[in-house]
């Protein structure tokens, strides 16, 4: 265990004894340093960094369970954090589904998995040389976005004598490239800085900036796509916030029934964030070891996150899901890779298209029916008209409104491409690792104005 590990581990154990056997206890104390440099207009115009240490207490005494948090570490501020959680757990209505504390279970990956040393300690001068490379790539144009670095130490320990420690590193880059014509959009996460390739990103934004042709404006209707990773990892989000989340379905708010084949049998979904090609902790926030888990195979559905508490009421353990919070949402799959059938190039995607649409980016997703996944939002960052195999002239913004789980479903999904990246989900609660997709149809109802 690092330096900063066992100092962190030793606030829990202290937290623990202080808690007593007044109530069963568990502890996250986590260390995050974390800077951010933000760019528009082409230049650097914001550089912040934050560091700090945060200590997590949930406490349950006779069924009745409260949490406290505090940024202070000396004995004081612990002995307040510790009175605040009884005091609140006291007045708390008794829960019945409490499904007790993680028992001791050691971790199923290196804790360092995903920690890289130059990372932490990256400062503002190796972010701007990351966004100088973007800028130069631009051709000139306008560009605008962000460079961050964080890294991570956290420790869980609870009064059952579950003791698990952690530490991961992230980087991004995440950028556009502005003409008079369109905007475009390129980006890199992963946990690791060295992997930001700050040119390459800027010129894979500038090539949809820069394109030629006015924007044309297109009627709404149902036509065929080829999505980006970008705009799959956004539906992913809602895939496993509102879909393979054990408690939704226990409640009859998810489309996910296991054993049916509810999606294409090009695709695979699945949860792994032992996998090095992820971002992130080796536990859940109860305290549970994460492991691989299937959700789809070949478009069966074959598996639900849980954390303790939907995993007693189901009679299975838990899958080390389980997210803050999660009494209320239930247990998040935040490390997804999709993937599937033969990968194919987004070029021969492409040609393959006799009129549809080549689309680089979502935003403003939201859920209209979590039950059966509608989905509305819109389109940025480059759209495309596709003509008999080749791609036209850019599409002015366009507004759709489309359940993912009926356009990824049994026979819509005519390639999976070879172009499988880490790129942000449409809520922010996680990366997801997505290929493009071909889509024989996906619903736009309107321009961007609704």
């Amino acid at each position: 265990m690092s330096t900063e590990l066992t100092e962190l581990d030793a606030i829990g154990t202290k937290v623990v004894e202080m808690v007593g056997g007044r109530a069963d206890a568990v502890v996250t104390v986590t260390s995050r340093r974390q800077g951010l440099t933000r760019f528009a207009n082409s230049f650097i115009h914001q550089n912040v960094g934050d560091e700090h240490v945060s200590v997590d207490l949930r406490v349950t005494a006779g069924g009745r369970s409260a949490g406290a948090s505090t940024t202070g570490v000396d004995d004081a501020a612990l002995r307040r954090l510790v009175g605040s959680a009884l005091d609140a757990a006291a007045v708390q209505p008794v829960d019945d589904d409490w499904p007790g504390l993680a028992p001791p279970s050691p971790l199923l990956v290196d804790g360092a998995l995903d920690f890289d040393p130059a990372t932490a300690a990256a400062g503002p001068g190796a972010r701007a040389d990351v966004v100088d490379n973007f800028v130069a790539a631009g051709g000139g144009a306008e560009t605008a976005g962000f460079c961050e670095t964080a890294a991570t130490d956290a420790v869980l320990v609870n009064s059952a004598g579950q003791r698990v420690a952690s530490s991961a590193t992230s980087a991004a880059i995440d950028g556009i490239v502005r003409s008079r014509r369109a905007d475009g959009v390129g980006s890199t996460y992963s946990s690791r800085l060295a992997d930001l390739d700050g040119a390459a990103c800027g010129a894979a934004a500038a090539s949809t900036a820069l394109t030629v042709g006015e924007p044309v404006d297109l009627a709404p209707g149902r036509y065929e796509v080829v999505l980006s990773p970008r705009c799959v990892a956004y539906m992913l989000d809602f895939f496993t916030i509102y879909g393979f989340n054990a408690r939704a379905v226990q409640e009859g708010r998810s489309f996910a029934s296991v054993g049916e084949v509810q999606l294409d049998s090009l695709l695979s979904l699945w949860d792994d964030a032992t996998d090095p090609r992820h971002v992130g902790l080796g536990f859940d926030a109860e305290g549970t070891p994460k492991r691989r888990l299937d959700l789809v195979e070949s478009g069966k559905v074959v598996g639900l996150a849980h954390d303790r508490r939907t995993a007693a009421k189901d009679g299975v353990a838990s899958t080390g899901h389980a997210v803050p919070g999660g009494a209320a949402i239930g247990a998040v799959a935040t490390n997804l890779f999709l993937a599937g059938g033969r990968a194919t190039p987004v070029e021969d995607m492409v040609r393959s298209v006799r009129r549809g649409l080549l689309v680089k980016d979502f935003w403003y997703t939201r859920v209209l029916d979590p039950r059966t996944l509608v989905v509305t939002g819109l389109t940025r960052n480059g759209v495309f008209l596709i003509e008999d195999g080749a791609v036209g002239p850019p599409v002015a913004n366009l507004r759709f409104t489309q359940s993912p789980v009926a356009a990824f479903g049994p026979g819509q999904v005519l390639g999976v491409g070879d172009d499988a990246v880490l790129a942000p989900g449409g809520l922010h609660t996680a990366w997801h690792h997505a290929p493009s997709l071909h889509l024989a149809a996906w619903n736009f109802t309107g321009g961007a104005s609704g």
